[in-house]
């Protein structure tokens, strides 16, 4: 297995290009979260939307629209991805994904 890249005291990546698969499994792992393909389809979309626009989701409710925007109500919305990713679904995916910390996440 590969080392774990550097991250911050809130355990997001220091550079989101160091991110991997295994990384991403890791700090699942540390939040109880086993990830899914569900999982892996946001995952996956969070590191495209970054690479498109070099920012993570800057906020809950931002993240949750670009979800629904990209595979409709069923997936974006609040709930499905509380469950998913529970607390702050935002900040726990992009942390997940090794993106930085959204900009407006508590």
């Amino acid at each position: 297995m590969t080392a774990m890249p550097e991250r911050n005291n809130e355990g997001f990546l220091e550079d989101a290009w160091a991110w991997s698969p295994e990384a991403a499994m890791a700090i699942a792992d540390e939040d109880g979260i086993t990830l899914t393909d569900n999982h892996w389809e946001i995952i996956n979309f969070l590191r495209y939307f970054y690479k498109q626009h070099e920012m993570s989701p800057p906020s809950n409710r931002l993240f949750v629209k670009a979800v629904k925007e990209a595979f409709g109500e069923t997936k974006g919305n609040s709930i499905y991805l509380m469950q998913l990713f529970p607390g702050t679904p935002a900040k726990t995916a992009c942390r997940i994904a090794g993106l930085p910390r959204p900009t407006n996440c508590l």
